[in-house]
């Protein structure tokens, strides 16, 4: 039934189109106020840290520090699914192979799941020797209590306590919550934790202390905080604490968070008893860069993810930064060498995808479709392999690549792909390295515009199979208007002179011809002139086993040079290296025409 009075809507269609103009105007007004700048007037500068005489520009990264995996916790409490006890277990395993010796497992006393794997960990013997298991937990009573019951039995286990103090905090969550009363959490937090030590006696406990949302908390705050709870703890250079400065959101660019690591590194109390360590988030994308200002910056100890997964936009991204250092010549500790791997992995267990431009661990890093990164990557990595020849201990230096990516089990085959943006060099490469055939200098370009003008053509990226099948129909035994029926060489005693029989087809006409040469290609150039059929210079002759990539094991290039001047290249492939030529000297005066 109809609505008269809607305009012959009917009342569920009458809600649906409702909803779409508010949601619209909605939107529009949303959209306007993105474009106002007046919109801007919410926002405030980030203060600076007062350090005039501030030291870490001055400094380098010259060792790995202690590296903590979060992904089990941090990492897994950001996922839509978040994983198994199952997962989690395999996840640890590939943790452990990586190399991590600190890894945060979880949150033990907020869930079942989170305690029984904890539980699994401990009672199936799962934890190496020399690896120091993580837990977080909020600096609440019954929870670190809980936390306790959890590790027990484990060998070392660090206990993370954390408390918000930052004003906005203090503010909103906590309703206005003084000072003074936050500290006393902190303070609370860190005497039940030192309480309970002696109730699991056989496990060393590490005390962790962390003022949450440290980035936008008073630095002097921070500190008086930070030092309230390691005067509670009292470490000593045997038995040192954590003290973690989280850069829980990113509020201002990574040189004032390196201030701010390096004001507190130099005035927390026992500073030679404290383990200062890093976690950063990624709000503005700058992760990694305060990550490692913030090692500049005197920090000994970074938290982190695989590949950066994290709330909002991500953790810290330590393959990122392990790599980084790898780059640099720094042993990390960490093993990456089989990085696709552990990409999958990942994404098994996270369901989530790593971004084909994601640094180091993206499907396309390494792949170049650019013609001039193309140019420059193939002349590298050929230099490379002379200059190697000669000094294996050379250092790293190949245009457009930071690391080598055998180093992290990528392929060198990968790197060039074509589309129609890529250049001559590209399409020679991906020719040379993928099926064997190590085309002229001066042949590239020929080729190069051919195959580029054929990707641009489909509007997609040519595969290495296709950019083969594409060279072979252009410019490889090219049958027509020329073709060789029969073919007989007979070589002459003495003076290296060889006399050449053939029938060839023109245009479905045979003819015998005969000729004398110095060499099968030069007595069938002879016999073509014989017939009135040479009138072209042969100005170019190489030839070369194939390697890989297709059953002929000899590829020959012929350029020859029309009377009017222009030059064309054909490419012969044959089982036999001299018909091989032969073909690519048909191959190229069938393509003169």
């Amino acid at each position: 039934m109809r609505c008269g009075g809607c305009g012959g809507i009917e009342p569920h269609e009458l809600t649906s189109a409702l909803y779409f103009r508010r949601s619209f105007g909605l939107l529009w007004a949303t959209a306007k106020r993105a474009m106002n700048p007046n919109s801007l007037t919410k926002y405030r500068p980030f203060p600076a840290t007062p350090l005039p005489d501030r030291t870490w520009p001055d400094k380098e990264i010259t060792h790995a520090p202690i590296w903590c995996s979060v992904d089990l916790r941090d990492g897994n409490q950001a996922l839509p699914q978040p994983m198994s006890i199952e997962e989690k277990l395999e996840f640890f395993d590939l943790l452990v192979r990586i190399g991590f010796k600190e890894i945060e497992i979880g949150f033990p006393s907020a869930a079942d799941t989170e305690f029984n794997f904890c539980r699994r960990l401990i009672e199936e013997n799962r934890i190496p020797e020399d690896v120091t298991i993580q837990i977080l937990v909020q600096t609440r009573e019954q929870l670190i209590r809980r936390s306790f019951e959890a590790i027990a039995g484990a060998k070392r286990a660090i206990v993370h306590i954390y408390n918000s103090t930052s004003p906005l905090q203090r503010r909103v969550t906590f309703g206005d919550a003084t000072r003074e009363s936050i500290k006393q959490i902190a303070v609370d937090g860190a005497k039940l934790v030192k309480e309970l030590v002696p109730s699991i006696p056989t496990t060393e406990v590490v005390l962790q202390y962390s003022p949450e949302s440290f980035s936008d908390t008073e630095l002097d705050y921070s500190l008086e905080v930070c030092n309230a709870v390691i005067g509670v703890w009292e470490p000593t250079p045997g038995r040192k604490m954590i003290i973690n400065l989280p850069d829980t959101v990113q509020w201002a660019t990574p040189n004032v968070h390196a201030d701010m690591i390096e004001w507190m590194s130099r005035k927390l109390d026992r500073r030679d008893s404290v383990i200062v360590s890093l976690h950063t988030h990624n709000d503005r994308g700058t992760g990694v860069a305060a990550t490692e200002l913030g090692l500049m910056a005197g920090a000994d100890r970074v938290e982190g993810t695989l590949f950066g997964n994290g709330e909002r936009t991500g953790n810290l991204d330590i393959v990122t930064v392990a790599l980084n250092m790898n780059s640099h010549g720094i042993a990390t500790g960490l093993d990456f060498s089989d990085l696709t791997d552990i990409r999958l992995k990942y994404e098994k267990f996270t369901r989530l995808a790593v971004p084909e431009r994601q640094p180091y661990g993206g499907e396309l890093v390494f792949t170049a479709f650019s013609g001039s990164h193309q140019d420059a990557i193939k002349k590298g990595l050929d230099r490379r392999a002379k200059e190697t020849e000669a000094d294996p201990g050379i250092g790293w230096g190949v245009p457009y690549l930071t690391i080598d990516p055998q180093d992290i089990g990528r392929s060198y085959e990968a790197i060039i792909r074509i589309n129609s943006q890529s250049g001559k060099g590209g399409v020679a490469y991906v020719l040379d390295r993928e099926h064997g055939f190590d085309l002229p200098k001066s042949m590239h370009p020929i080729v190069g515009k051919y195959i580029y003008d054929l990707a641009d053509q489909q509007g997609r990226e040519l595969t290495p199979d296709e950019i083969r099948d594409a060279f072979f129909e252009h410019f490889v035994n090219v049958p027509e208007p020329l073709g060789v029926v029969e073919y007989e060489l007979v070589h002459k005693a003495g003076g290296g002179q060889v006399h050449c029989k053939a029938v060839v087809s023109i245009e479905g006409h045979l003819h015998q011809i005969e000729g004398d040469g110095n060499g099968p290609i030069n007595s069938f150039v002879h016999a073509l002139e014989t017939v009135g059929m040479k009138d072209f210079k042969l100005t170019d002759y190489r030839s070369h086993a194939v390697q890989g990539g297709s059953d002929a094991s000899a590829a020959a290039y012929v350029q020859l040079q029309h009377e009017d001047g222009r030059l064309v290249w054909g490419t012969g492939v044959d089982s036999s290296i001299e018909m091989a030529g032969l073909k690519a000297l048909v191959t190229a005066w069938n393509l003169m025409r």
